[in-house]
């Protein structure tokens, strides 16, 4: 697909978006009765479910560190997730990056110090995927570990940007990603201090054109940490109205 398709000559996108348009947001805390804390997160068509356990003993005394927490993060994706219909290994060379992505973002917004000689297990299931699969699961999990009480330095809020056209566009889709000619960023924040805690591209991106990318991005991460926010209100709420009845 050319970027000519990818973008209109009235400036709307395959999906009807303007360029600096986030897709619909939809997210809940708690969901899950047997985690410690949980989460339900959709950007546009991109659903995933996020279950945290911990702290709690490590599973392997090898694994313990007398200092601080062990964070571990397993990722996977439904058969169904998508119009192909497969089954993924644990070992699936992917899987285990976006993992890692996660697991490098939240080690420094988590204030492992508090848990030594713990570990915190974060689950992640991707449901549905339509693009910004990284960004989805970071903002999930960030729903999950407030869910959960973990004391972190801040929320941690994600957002993909990219380039068509000339012009920067703010969270792509499955469609827009897919495009060979389409850079992708993945920038994720601390939105208090502005903090960038993760900054992935999945291509190249000449340097003129990254600065105007990253601000469409960090932008994209306030909205998102409103709407993280306003998710965590809600449980907080619902948790207040049970304890009064």
């Amino acid at each position: 697909m050319s970027r000519q398709e990818l973008l209109s000559p009235e400036g709307l996108r395959v999906d009807g978006r303007r360029a600096n348009e986030l897709r619909r947001i939809s997210c809940r805390a708690s969901v899950l009765n047997s985690a410690d804390g949980s989460s339900y997160y959709e950007q546009g068509n991109t659903k995933v479910l996020v279950a945290v356990y911990g702290p709690r003993e490590p599973r392997s005394k090898a694994l313990a560190h007398h200092d601080q927490a062990t964070i571990n993060v397993e990722f996977n994706v439904a058969p169904f997730s998508t119009s192909e219909r497969r089954k993924r290994s644990k070992g699936d060379k992917r899987l285990l990056e976006i993992a890692s992505f996660v697991k490098q973002t939240f080690e420094g917004a988590i204030q492992t110090t508090v848990y030594p000689r713990s570990q915190i297990d974060i689950y992640i299931h991707l449901l549905q995927h339509d693009g910004g699969t990284l960004e989805t699961c970071i903002n999930a999990a960030t729903l999950a570990l407030v869910d959960a009480g973990i004391s972190m330095v801040d929320y941690v809020c994600a957002c993909t940007a990219g380039f068509i056209d000339e012009t920067p566009v703010l969270d792509l889709n499955f469609v827009e990603e897919s495009s060979i000619e389409t850079p992708d960023l993945t920038v994720a924040v601390l939105p208090r201090s502005g903090n960038i805690a993760l900054l992935q591209m999945e291509s190249r991106l000449h340097s003129s054109k990254l600065e105007g990318v990253l601000e469409l991005a960090t932008e994209g991460c306030k909205h998102i940490h409103q709407k993280l926010d306003q998710a965590v209100l809600a449980a907080a709420g619902d948790l207040a109205a049970k304890l009064s009845r």
